[in-house]
């Protein structure tokens, strides 16, 4: 099992508009193959006032490979919806966990 962890720095006025997206998309993510879950945070440590909301997203996967095929084959299309929704006005930064 690995978690692919991404991270979300998005815009504060645009904050509920994407997490409202990010729900649909996290739901589409799990119909991937070797996807098995994903659990949805907002950053408690970043201040009401700061001029970003900050998301974290951590999926559950089956394996490496399961992360690879996403990586090749649909990787760029989830991305690009993202960019055409709110481009510009979001930064993400991805990392991967293996469990020990």
């Amino acid at each position: 099992m690995i978690v692919y962890e991404v991270s979300i720095e998005v815009d504060r006025a645009l904050g509920d508009a994407y997490a409202d997206w990010l729900r649909a998309h996290v739901a589409q993510m799990l119909r991937f193959d070797g996807f098995v879950a994903a659990q949805r945070y907002e950053r408690s440590d970043v201040a009401d006032d700061a001029p970003r909301r900050s998301f974290v997203i951590a999926y559950r996967l089956r394996d490496q490979a399961a992360l690879d095929a996403y990586l090749d084959q649909h990787a760029s299309a989830m991305r690009a919806d993202g960019e055409r929704r709110f481009g510009g006005r979001f930064s993400a930064s991805r990392r991967v966990l293996r469990e020990l």
